[in-house]
């Protein structure tokens, strides 16, 4: 029975022997170019600066190798990502749910929600729900979300318009961009 190894795909530049070109252009550490030599000369020169050939530029010709620390290198890679991560925003879909014979109290109790959310920098979904004999009268729903969407126009827009789909009405609404 044979069994099929993969070599595990490596996620980095390819570093050292890893190098498959028999001439590399190579950047000192200091910055200095090398010139156009050898895969065995760069090797030498790393070794005898005691760090590693990494290649920066392998789709060029020949392949551009800088001597540097990698491991300080996967470092600096892995903090600016990190880094990076933290100024991301996500934008969550918060959801809220309304019957079409929703009472006003109620009703402006999920209108404040709403604006919470909306003021957070985050999407809402507004879906309307309709059981029974609710759904001959799905008008009052229609107009529901179309004063909802009025009251709220100031800091909101409709991203998706209100559509019906099965039992229930949807529309998302989106902050609005200042302008």
């Amino acid at each position: 029975m044979a069994v099929n190894f993969r070599a595990k795909k490596s996620t980095g530049p390819r570093t050292n022997e890893q190098i498959t070109a028999s001439e590399v252009r190579v950047i000192s550490s200091s910055g200095k170019q090398l010139g156009i030599i050898s895969i065995r000369e760069a090797l030498n020169h790393a070794e005898d600066e005691g760090f590693d050939l990494v290649e920066v530029s392998p789709e060029a010709n020949p392949p551009v190798c800088k001597i540097i620390d990698y491991g300080k290198l996967k470092y600096k890679e892995q903090k600016s990502k990190k880094e990076a991560k933290k100024k991301q925003k996500t934008i969550e879909v918060k959801e809220i749910k309304m019957r079409p014979g929703i009472d006003t109290h109620d009703y402006n109790v999920k209108v404040k929600a709403l604006s919470k959310f909306i003021n957070g920098g985050n999407k809402v979904k507004v879906s309307m729900r309709f059981r029974g004999r609710e759904m001959e009268h799905q008008n009052l729903g229609f107009d529901l979300l179309k004063k909802l969407t009025e009251e709220v126009g100031e800091y909101a827009k409709v991203e998706v318009p209100p559509k019906a789909e099965g039992k229930q009405i949807m529309m998302i609404l989106v902050p609005q961009v200042a302008k």
